[in-house]
């Protein structure tokens, strides 16, 4: 049993000095978790890794509720979705009529210079679409989850999904397929 899984046992029986454990063991990963997800998002996000680490680590180890995480890989499957969840809220919030609705922040170098592709997904968009997906197929879903949001490797998401890779491979590509498509049919809409 390694030490996160002994330290995650630990809090879940109600031993809160583990948390104190259990974050300088994780951190590093976590945070890097974090900077590749927002890298992903659109220009303008005013929420730094570090903000989004600590939010999705309260979230997860402050909560009153036993959470139940069986691994390693269960436990980082939990924070990946923490901090979707907390990205949604945030674009809802900045969507809102209370912080400027549907106005758009431009950069001053954005505007001297023009032309080339945004590649960023707009988050709500994104998750619209995976909450269909995952009415479909909820298996998928959740390897989507872990590969975008997460940002872990096919072997990592495998492994925490108990899947072999080849499997993870062929959902991915599936996935990502149905993803792409229906974002386009948004897009067109």
């Amino acid at each position: 049993m390694s030490d996160v899984t002994r330290l995650l046992s630990q809090l879940e029986n109600g031993d809160s000095s583990s948390a104190e454990e259990l974050l300088p063991l994780i951190y590093d990963e976590l945070r890097k978790l974090a900077a590749a997800r927002l890298k992903q998002e659109k220009p303008g996000q005013t929420i730094q890794a570090t903000a989004l680490v600590h939010d999705a680590y309260m979230r997860l180890v402050g909560s009153q509720q036993n959470q139940g995480w069986d691994s390693r890989g269960h436990f980082f499957a939990a924070a990946a979705e923490a901090m979707r969840r907390i990205l949604i809220d945030r674009a809802r919030e900045k969507r809102s009529q209370k912080r400027g609705g549907e106005l758009q922040r431009q950069e001053l170098a954005d505007i001297a210079i023009e032309g080339g592709q945004n590649l960023t997904t707009d988050i709500l968009a994104l998750n619209e679409v995976l909450e269909r997906f995952e009415q479909k197929d909820p298996a998928k879903a959740k390897l989507v989850k872990l590969r975008y949001f997460a940002g872990m490797s096919i072997p990592q998401a495998a492994e925490a999904l108990q899947i072999s890779t080849s499997t993870a491979d062929r959902h991915w590509a599936y996935a990502r397929a149905w993803l792409h498509a229906e974002l386009r049919k948004s897009d067109d809409d």
